[in-house]
């Protein structure tokens, strides 16, 4: 909306309700105690038009009409570009928004209702929120050619003569790295070094360290990045179990769940990394 056209909307509400909603200076614009009371209430009625527009959905049909996705940054590169074009092709009516952030910023958005479902690593930790899994991947050490490092599979405690180097603070794979590396009893480098795994990978081709990068993401980042090794662990190897999140009161369950089939037999034909539930 643009400045003029916002200004005489409240204009109009105030003149509706007979009272100043906003005290205006030169340099800003306050609420007044009416207009908080205003802007509490108004929020409260966006939010049941909200809930009233998924319930109005629901009963559309599977998967029709808005959508609105959040997606963590660490898979985002890697299972959109597998996903979303089946998803057009099965689900022509549905109108898909994506918005990717960290996993702290996607939830809020969803309980804030600002999203109605988001995909991410599990477990979400965050009361209110349904969990779906859609599959679990694999860690894989990504080391520099010629890194003094045993043949065939890779015990985890070859991590503890290691510098590895993670994603900044924020991201829920920097969070899972550490817990691999605290039971490894490995020593994660003191610095920050990336805000990407793009960046991570390019970091180890450098001769920076090593890193663990997801199945998924492997052919993408190793295929941009010279003189590197992935190095897979013996079983029972370290992962992470990616899934959707929606909120427990959502009347759309029964639509997320048809999502969640949908993406796990894209991922199944596409990826042959991964583990799906049983």
């Amino acid at each position: 909306m643009s400045q003029p056209a916002l200004s005489g909307a409240v204009a109009a509400l105030e003149e509706a309700l007979d009272t100043r909603l906003v005290e205006r200076t030169t340099r800003r614009v306050l609420l007044t105690p009416a207009g908080e009371r205003v802007a509490r209430r108004a929020e409260s009625i966006m939010d049941e038009l909200d809930r009233l527009v998924e319930e109005v959905n629901a009963v559309r049909g599977p998967l029709v009409g808005p959508l609105r996705v959040g997606v963590i940054p660490t898979v985002a590169p890697y299972l959109l570009p597998i996903v979303l074009p089946r998803l057009a092709a099965e689900f022509p009516d549905l109108e898909l928004t994506v918005h990717e952030e960290q996993t702290e910023q996607i939830t809020a958005e969803l309980l804030a209702g600002r999203l109605d479902v988001i995909l991410l690593a599990l477990p979400v930790n965050a009361p209110g929120v349904t969990e779906l899994t859609l599959y679990d991947e694999d860690f894989v050490l990504v080391a520099p050619a010629g890194a003094d490092l045993p043949g065939g599979a890779l015990p985890r405690t070859a991590l503890a003569d290691l510098d590895v180097i993670l994603l900044n603070e924020g991201h829920c794979l920097r969070d899972q790295a550490l817990d691999v590396c605290r039971e490894a009893g490995a020593r994660a480098t003191a610095a920050t070094y990336a805000t990407s795994l793009a960046t991570l990978v390019q970091l180890v081709s450098g001769g920076f360290g090593v890193t663990l990068v997801p199945e998924t993401a492997l052919p993408v980042e190793t295929r941009a990045a010279p003189g590197l090794t992935p190095h897979r662990f013996a079983d029972p190897a370290p992962y992470r179990r990616i899934g959707l999140g929606f909120r427990a009161t959502s009347p759309r369950s029964a639509e997320f769940e048809t999502l969640a089939a949908a993406l796990r037999t894209a991922v199944a034909e596409e990826i042959a990394a991964v583990r799906l539930p049983a």
